[in-house]
């Protein structure tokens, strides 16, 4: 969504300002804009209904 595309901005900003001065790496390391984030969405498993939601359980 929008906070993704915000996030993949400012990673790409930071890398632009790398390549342009590589003295800028120290303050943007420290300040968390080299990181990519890493969440992936979770694939759905066979037998549940999405990722992790299981089918309705029926005790009798």
């Amino acid at each position: 969504g929008i906070s993704g595309q915000a996030g993949a901005l400012r990673l790409a900003i930071a890398r632009a300002l790398i390549e342009a001065d590589s003295e800028d790496r120290p303050p943007l390391k420290k300040a968390g804009f080299l990181t990519r984030d890493a969440r992936a969405t979770e694939r759905k498993k066979y037998g549940l209904k999405k990722a992790r939601k299981a089918p309705q359980y029926s005790k009798r």
